[in-house]
């Protein structure tokens, strides 16, 4: 046995011996915190190393030229190390731990834990307009997953520390802790007890001490309140609220639209080329859509608007509000198709800070509109509430979006006009697009962990884990008495899968059926299985999810349903299997 192997069996042996599960499990919060927290660090700090070498002072003269070019070298970097190093699809961060929760039992490949650290600081610093936010979830759950595995964690507890590096990326990017903690429950669905709030507690405590000790306590857009909460600006946020409900809607739509555009193109490399001279297209133009944009947030919150457009290649009008209002909304519009044509071209990044560039241009934009019609509302107010607006929208996460703003400027002055703009962008949001850009695709598939346990455990459950073979298949050619000498005597079951030359299945026969003549030798010759063949319902292997076969087996009132791949026979499902499969997994999930 190799030595690593050794010392990791001595370790579990004390740990066995010495420490309580419950207690292990603090320990390894604390340890994913502090690794998802120190993978979050690498992840900015590259990203900004790779942009400060893009932007020096060396192409200074050409460097509105070269963003034409920096995306197509970007995607074509990333296209490389997919190809030659991780050598598969990476995909988008939350959305692919999303499915390792509800389909894999929280396992995560190993590379997931190296892949977005390669793959996003050169999609994001060649000039990608996506974020951060996703990379560094998919890197900690990655790493929270495979250190459950290491140390022969259940599947509960792989999941509860994913949880913990969700949390712990989110605290470490934005020294927002209790954001971090509701992000993790609200996007994962975790069930916020006793036994799981501890260790989100601890890993987002854990996380954000780390981004103290490589950064300091600047945040990547600390902001002081100055302009406090009017109740007289309430109309105001309603109309905010609104506009940014239906900012959210276009967001969503825009993202599906020309990810569906993309999809139809097979080739990877056709899909870098079109996507990356679109996105130099769009930077060359439109320059502050190059990467996160926190440059244009931040100097929008602190009401330096001509600092926020410096990078316009060419002239406008400061001092016409008009112009900059109209600069405000084109580039909150092209955010939208900027960042889904870095995903959809083959980047690595995530939604959650272009969906706040997107509400801080929008928002900043609407106050100044509100300002030149007479009235008199805060800018910097508006930025902020606007940036909540579409991540309540969009991420169908107003819990998070309220609690993120409040944490980032400090205080709760402004916690009844975020409470109110969260909720309505969220409602109106959800009553166009009922799911998010993470679970939109898990939803189809029947794949989305909710907070109904039911669900949940259903969903959880393998179809293929289920199926029982020993079943004797007849053909319908067959006679009585061949099928009771082939078949019925050499079967401990009382339903018989009737099948083609091709296995392809055609109904059953129950034992039931043929009682009252299974006797009767005159009939052995006379009488074939297609004279008392019944159809059934079938369960289609890999459409139906294990919930759809609950349904069936409700409403046909069987104990046995046949199950077939590809129109082709494969075994059966048992209600009593299926029952006891559904006691046991939830029972694994809640205790």
């Amino acid at each position: 046995m190799p030595t690593k192997y050794k010392v990791l069996k001595k370790i579990l042996i004390w740990r066995y011996k010495h420490i309580s599960e419950r207690q292990f499990i603090y320990v390894l919060s604390v340890l994913v915190g502090l690794l998802a927290g120190l993978g979050t660090y690498i992840l900015k700090d590259l990203t900004f190393l790779i942009e400060r070498l893009l932007q020096g002072k060396l192409i200074k003269e050409y460097q509105y030229s070269l963003y034409f070019i920096f995306p197509i070298i970007g995607l074509f970097l990333v296209y490389l190390i997919k190809k030659l190093v991780i050598k598969k699809e990476i995909g988008h961060g939350i959305s692919t731990t999303l499915h390792a929760i509800s389909k894999r039992n929280g396992m995560i490949e190993r590379s997931k834990m190296f892949a977005s650290l390669l793959t996003a600081p050169l999609t994001v610093g060649f000039g990608g307009s996506a974020g951060l936010q996703g990379p560094a979830v998919s890197t900690g759950a990655a790493l929270g997953s495979n250190i459950a595995q290491l140390f022969h964690m259940n599947a509960k507890t792989r999941m509860l520390l994913i949880g913990c590096a969700t949390a712990g990326a989110m605290s470490s990017m934005f020294q927002a802790p209790i954001a971090a903690i509701i992000f993790a429950v609200e996007i994962f669905s975790l069930d916020l007890a006793f036994a799981s709030l501890v260790p989100l507690l601890l890993a987002s405590v854990a996380a954000v001490i780390t981004s103290y000790f490589f950064v300091g306590t600047d945040v990547l857009f600390g902001f002081q309140l100055v302009d406090i909460f009017q109740v007289r600006d309430i109309p105001f946020y309603i109309v905010l609220a609104f506009l940014t409900g239906m900012a959210s809607v276009y967001f969503s739509k825009m993202y599906f639209q020309i990810t569906r555009f993309f999809d139809s193109f097979k080739s990877p490399f056709k899909k870098l080329l079109i996507g990356g001279v679109a996105i130099g297209i769009m930077l060359y133009f439109i320059p502050p859509l190059y990467g996160e944009g926190y440059g244009l947030m931040t100097n929008l919150l602190e009401g330096n608007t001509a600092k926020a457009l410096k990078d316009i290649p060419y002239n406008i009008d400061l001092q016409n509000v008009y112009m900059v209002v109209a600069m405000l909304l084109i580039i909150a519009i092209f955010k939208a198709i900027a960042m889904t044509t870095t995903f959809a071209a083959g980047g690595v990044g995530g939604i959650f800070i272009p969906t706040l560039f997107m509400g801080s241009a929008l928002g900043n934009a609407i106050a100044k509109i509100i300002n030149q019609l007479g009235f008199s509302v805060s800018e910097s107010n508006f930025t902020l509430i606007g940036m909540t607006g579409l991540m309540a929208g969009v991420l169908h996460a107003p819990l998070t979006a309220i609690f993120l703003i409040a944490e980032i400027t400090g205080g709760y002055e402004l916690f009844v006009p975020l409470m109110l703009v969260s909720a309505i962008s969220f409602a109106f949001t959800k009553y166009f697009i009922s799911n998010s850009i993470y679970t939109v695709e898990l939803a189809k598939r029947g794949e989305l962990i909710t907070h109904n346990k039911d669900k949940n455990v259903l969903m959880m459950m393998r179809i293929d884990t289920l199926i029982e073979k020993n079943f004797k298949p007849i053909s319908p050619e067959m006679s009585l008495g061949e099928m009771l000498k082939k078949s019925v005597a050499k079967s401990q079951r009382n339903i018989f899968p009737v099948l083609d030359q091709e296995k392809r299945f055609l109904g059953i026969v129950l034992l039931d059926d043929i009682r009252s003549i299974m006797f009767h030798q005159k009939e052995y010759e006379t009488t074939f299985v297609s004279d008392f063949m019944k159809s059934a319902p079938e369960i289609i292997f890999h459409d139906d999810s294990v919930e759809e076969v609950m349904k069936k087996f409700k409403e046909s009132n069987a104990w046995n349903l046949p199950v077939v791949k590809n129109e082709k026979y494969v075994g059966f499902i048992s209600k009593s299997k299926l029952l006891t499969a559904y006691r046991n997994k939830l029972i694994a999930v809640t205790t």
